[in-house]
């Protein structure tokens, strides 16, 4: 730990020496953030400490601070990359130099209230644009560490006003900011610390730490992901998009069959840039798949997103066409997603699972006979006591056992377009059996009412048609031809409407296990 002067840190920036690396985030700070930053200066408050990675490899990719491209180092090595304190130093360094040039013209000048009350409560310190300030009441700050600019802006002032300006200037010039250099070669230490920083703000983008790691000349991993996410879009599973955890757990488990996060900071440009066409084959062909054969038909729609890493390993190829499948191949990869769905597999020890079905997959793959080691089958979805909401695994889970059935709409006949569930402003193609409002009127409440096992699909007009209704009433408005086909697909009959509410939930939950079992082929 070390102390560093404003002055200091000025210096260092336009000498090339502090850098910052591609992984950290854009500065976002506001102007009024930055003069409250000032004020704590000003009032001797600590700020924090600054940590820099201290390293003798330049990264082939870097941002700017803030408005200003950073000169190249006035020496070769070694260089100080900002881990954290990049909101504060880029502040500091943008309110206090004189010697860049920014490429942009949005920063606001911070001025001093000559003024002002002065307390240890109120702010001494204003962002103002051109223009806005006062000349006889406030300075402009920016000048407090260019002599000849100092020199010329307070040359109009009062003897008392330059007595003044003269005691806070030497606040900021005697101010010690805190610095702490962490010296290492090892990214993997560094990427542990910056995560370590960050976890109790914003998560680490582990995204840009991989691009900054696997960048070259004619690869650019963020500009292939988003070709990427182009393609994956054009598919429908555009969200997706911003799931970049998931989609780097992609990334390692296709290279390196695992999904740790040491697995994922290993992963070496070179590889990256080698394989590139079998994470982008794996990816499109796993939501091919999940679309074509089980009626995932877009990224909300997918209980566990954790699934689609083993998949994506699957598909992999650089063949242009992708990997095909045999029927037995088919097979085991439908009863592998159902079992993994209802056991609800990828809710906890994720890393681990999803090595173990990666190497499942690629034996499948290499053999179409090879059978899954599944272990116990045991249904983890409560269908009577757990509720439906829609953004939930287990609702998810019910909607899709539903959705492979092909269910048509009660009153209408209407076709349910699984395109549109879950969909934003589709939340009306799900409907109770039992209606709330009904059930309402029967002394049930809506905990109750909203158990997995009185859910169905209807299309909007077919809901507002039933309402309140009672089942024993709408049943009768169904076509008498298409009664039984159309409550068969609900996991319903016609008898049903004669039954308690209790009595149906406890048949109802009885045919959705049915239907687990078969789909899970246990």
């Amino acid at each position: 730990m070390a102390d560093l002067t404003i002055r200091n840190l000025i210096d260092r920036v336009t000498s090339g020496d502090i850098r910052i690396p591609a992984f950290q985030r854009d500065f976002v700070w506001e102007a009024d953030q930055v003069a409250f930053l000032i004020d704590s200066i000003y009032k001797g408050f600590p700020i924090g400490t600054i940590v820099f990675w201290q390293t003798d490899e330049r990264l082939k990719t870097e941002k700017h601070l803030g408005a200003f491209k950073l000169p190249e180092p006035k020496r070769d090595y070694p260089v100080n990359y900002v881990l954290d304190g990049q909101q504060r130093l880029t502040s500091l360094f943008s309110v206090f130099q004189t010697d860049l040039t920014p490429e942009d013209n949005s920063w606001v000048d911070i001025y001093y209230d000559m003024e002002s009350a002065n307390n240890s409560q109120d702010t001494s310190f204003y962002a103002f644009s051109e223009g806005e300030d006062d000349p006889s009441r406030h300075f402009p700050i920016r000048t407090f560490f260019d002599t000849v600019a100092y020199r010329k802006a307070t040359k109009a002032l009062t003897d008392e006003q330059a007595g003044l300006i003269d005691a806070v200037q030497a606040r900021f010039y005697e101010y010690r900011i805190q610095n702490q250099t962490f010296e290492t070669s090892d990214r993997n230490e560094v990427a542990i610390v910056f995560e370590r920083i960050n976890r109790a703000g914003t998560e680490l983008n582990l995204f840009e730490l991989l691009a900054a790691w696997s960048w070259s000349d004619d690869f650019d991993l963020i500009e292939k992901f988003g070709d990427l996410q182009d393609r994956i879009a054009e598919h429908g599973f555009e969200d997706l998009i911003n799931e970049r955890d998931l989609q780097l757990r992609i990334c390692a488990g296709i290279i390196t069959g695992e999904t740790s996060p040491s697995k994922i900071l290993d992963l070496q440009g070179e590889d990256i840039r080698n394989q590139f066409i079998l994470i982008e084959n794996g990816i499109l062909g796993a939501i091919d798949f999940l679309k074509r054969e089980l009626k995932v038909m877009h990224f909300k729609m997918l209980p566990f997103p954790g699934a689609l890493v083993p998949l994506s390993a699957y598909f992999a190829s650089k063949k242009a066409d992708g990997v095909s499948y045999s029927d037995k191949q088919r097979a085991q990869i439908v009863k592998w997603f159902w079992r993994s769905a209802l056991t609800r597999r990828y809710s906890s020890d994720v890393t681990e699972r999803q090595a173990a079905d990666i190497r499942e997959m690629k034996s499948l793959k290499a053999d179409e006979n090879h059978e899954f080691r599944f272990g116990t089958f045991e249904i983890k979805i409560d269908f009577e006591k757990n509720r439906f909401s829609a953004g939930t695994a287990n609702s998810k889970v019910l909607i899709l056992m539903l959705a492979n059935i092909g269910p048509h709409s009660f009153l209408s006949g209407g076709a349910i377009d699984v395109t549109k569930v879950l969909k934003k402003g589709s939340r009306h193609e799900f409907h109770h059996i039992f209606p709330k409002k009904y059930l309402e009127s029967m002394g049930i409440g809506p905990r109750e009412a909203n158990s997995l096992a009185n859910m169905c699909f209807l299309i909007r007009a077919d809901n507002n048609s039933i309402k309140a209704k009672a089942p024993s009433v709408y049943f009768e408005d169904i076509s008498a031809n298409n009664r039984d086909k159309y409550l068969a697909e609900a996991l319903c009959e016609y008898t049903d409407a004669q039954l308690s509410y209790e009595d149906f939930i406890r048949l109802r939950v009885g045919r959705l296990m049915a239907l687990s079992k078969k789909l899970a082929d246990a």
